[in-house]
């Protein structure tokens, strides 16, 4: 319903300072975790080389942040607190931004919504302080202080009670501005963060040492964890004026959310479509539905290559090529991935170990009911002259022979359950799913064989014309050379038409204007599409799947050891086509303290 009086004109107004802040604030200012991003970054912009962040009630009562950084003279404060005043670009050139803050809004936002004060001293000069509380700011004063920067934020929201009600908990508040501090710690390994929440010490990281790389592995096993850096690969690829580096998890280290995902453009933490997608793509075809990858990746740029004056919060940036940003990434995790070759990561290990548990003796009625050695023979093809059973045919292997260092998934001993292929390595064990293993093997050499020759295509008798907008019509056709190396030839058919006149072979059934669409709306929210790759890859693995090696099959010796070794050569063999692990490996060490030795 329309509330407005059609005839009474509006009158245009000029909204007073206080007001404009407050809207600026709704912008700049979700949540305590914004606040706390916005200070940090102005302390990074002052050389910070520490920087110690406490809050109280999940930042709503109080959020300071302590810096040594380059410090404010006092004639600075008044216009820190003014709208659009920055020291960080002159205004010439909106492109050369080499800074976290460039908009100057953050703290006349914050003192609009909040009371604020500020208490800073340059290097050599005098230490003053000013405050503004909900608007209204006070005149700067002399105050004792050191070099660097105090910024004291308190009752966040009070001047705008509205935006209280949207706050989650304390607790869920605290771990916001945590995880916030972590995202830029991780990125700036030379500087040493604080967080206390409370009074309590909730994250520390000490600033590092040395070369930068190795600074930047040493912080990610700080924050990320251990576990992280053990299971991750490095990625280091440059194109085109763009430099990718960071780590990458193998895919049997993957998550049930997307929250050990970080990527940073030129040193800024972004939540960007483009480099989000690009990363699901680069793991495609190596990850368990409903898994996602972690990773920590450093896009660094001229900053004439992306625009980062997109949104008032900075997460979004826009690059000149996105196209060539995306490949880059994609490429260069597809290139990491398969130089991993056989490798999974060692929390399957540590997961298969932990089911290794000591079991209680047994009550007389579980004595009386133990399974009989011939169901227990049924059960194993495991060579065990001692216990009295005849050798399996199945289970033999080559003589026990010192395996070489060549070999990292060592020497076939024996098969169990007629699927899982027991071998020996120098320093212990390991377990292999032979099916799981197979599969892979076969997707690869399919998909080399494809990539190859080129996916073979079906001419339609009779065109399949897809009615779009003109928009998605152009959207489509500029891509039509890349669907044309997938099999599926469009060609414009006059307005906004499409006539689709050749499809993949291997997707008989396909669904054409249902595929144009889903697409497009790749297309749109990411910039790319791989629903059409990914549809092949699915047929390609289901071949895979029907062609590889079924559960079942008792193997021989050379087989289960040709099979080790194939897996050894071939890239992503680590897991299967559907990113389970295609093998654990348990230490003789681990398996001899199970044993209490």
């Amino acid at each position: 319903m329309n509330t407005h009086a059609p005839h009474i004109r509006p009158v245009i107004r000029q909204l007073d300072e206080a007001t404009a802040n407050r809207i600026a604030a709704g912008e700049v200012v979700e949540r305590p975790a914004s606040a706390v991003k916005e200070l940090v970054e102005n302390a990074l912009d002052a050389g910070a080389t520490r920087i110690d962040i406490a809050i109280e009630d999940g930042g709503r009562r109080l959020i300071r942040v302590c810096d040594d950084g380059c410090g404010m003279a006092p004639d600075d404060l008044p216009l820190a607190l003014s709208r659009h005043a920055t020291s960080k670009i002159d205004g010439s050139d909106l492109l050369a931004i080499r800074s976290f803050g460039f908009r100057g809004e953050a703290l006349p936002s914050l003192g609009a919504v909040g009371r604020l004060t500020i208490t800073s001293r340059a290097r050599g000069g005098d230490g003053a302080a000013i405050a503004v509380e909900g608007g209204r700011v006070t005149p700067a004063r002399p105050a004792a202080a050191n070099p660097g920067t105090i910024v004291e934020l308190r009752d966040l929201f009070f001047a705008t009670p509205a935006r209280l009600k949207f706050l989650r908990g304390d607790r869920a508040e605290t771990m916001a501005v945590a995880e916030c501090v972590r995202r830029l710690a991780m990125a700036e390994p030379f500087v040493g963060f604080t967080l206390t929440a409370d009074g309590k010490d909730i994250f520390r990281a000490d600033a590092e040492q040395g070369e930068l790389f190795d600074a930047l592995q040493i912080r990610l096993s700080r924050v990320m964890g251990r576990d992280f850096i053990d299971n991750a690969i490095p990625v280091d690829a440059e194109r085109d004026g763009l430099r990718l580096s960071g780590f990458a998890a193998l895919p049997t280290y993957s998550r049930g959310a997307a929250v050990a995902q970080h990527v940073y453009v030129n040193g800024r933490p972004v939540r960007d479509k483009l480099l989000t997608g690009a990363l699901r793509a680069g793991y495609m075809d190596v990850l368990a539905s409903g898994r996602h990858p972690a990773a920590v990746l450093y896009l660094a740029c001229d900053p004439q290559l992306v625009d980062v004056n997109v949104h008032p919060a900075k997460a979004e940036v826009r690059f000149r090529d996105p196209h060539g940003a995306r490949g880059l990434l994609v490429s260069a995790l597809r290139h990491g991935l398969a130089g991993a070759g056989h490798r999974a990561s060692t929390t399957v290990g540590d997961a298969t170990l932990a089911a290794f548990t000591a079991e209680p003796a047994p009550h007389a009625w579980q004595r009386d009911h133990r399974p009989s050695a011939p169901a227990i023979r049924a059960g194993l093809d495991l060579q065990a002259p001692a216990m009295g059973f005849a050798e399996a045919p199945s289970a033999r292997a080559e003589d026990p022979v010192a395996v070489s260092p060549d070999a990292p998934l060592g020497a076939a001993r024996a098969q169990i359950h007629e699927n899982y292929i027991i071998a020996q390595t120098e320093d212990g064990l390991v377990i292999v799913d032979a099916h799981a293993a197979h599969e892979r093997l076969v997707y690869e050499r399919l998909k080399a064989q494809a990539a190859a020759t080129g996916i073979a295509r079906q001419a339609l008798l009779i065109p399949e014309i897809v009615d779009l907008p003109d928009a998605d019509a152009a959207r489509i056709l500029a891509v039509a050379e890349d669907l044309a190396d997938l099999g599926l030839v469009i060609e414009p058919f006059g307005g906004g038409a499409v006539a689709v006149r050749e499809t993949p072979a291997m997707l008989p059934r396909l669904d054409v204007p249902a595929l144009i669409r889903d697409i497009l709306d790749d297309l749109a929210d990411q910039g790319a599409s791989d629903r059409l790759r990914g549809r092949l890859d699915a047929v390609l693995s289901s071949m895979a799947c029907h062609g590889s090696v079924r559960s079942g099959r008792r193997m021989g010796a050379e087989e289960m050891n040709a099979l080790l070794r194939e897996m050894e050569r071939t890239p992503k063999s680590g897991q299967c086509n559907h990113g389970r692990p295609t093998w654990v490996k348990l230490r003789l060490s681990d398996i001899e303290r199970l044993f209490g030795r």
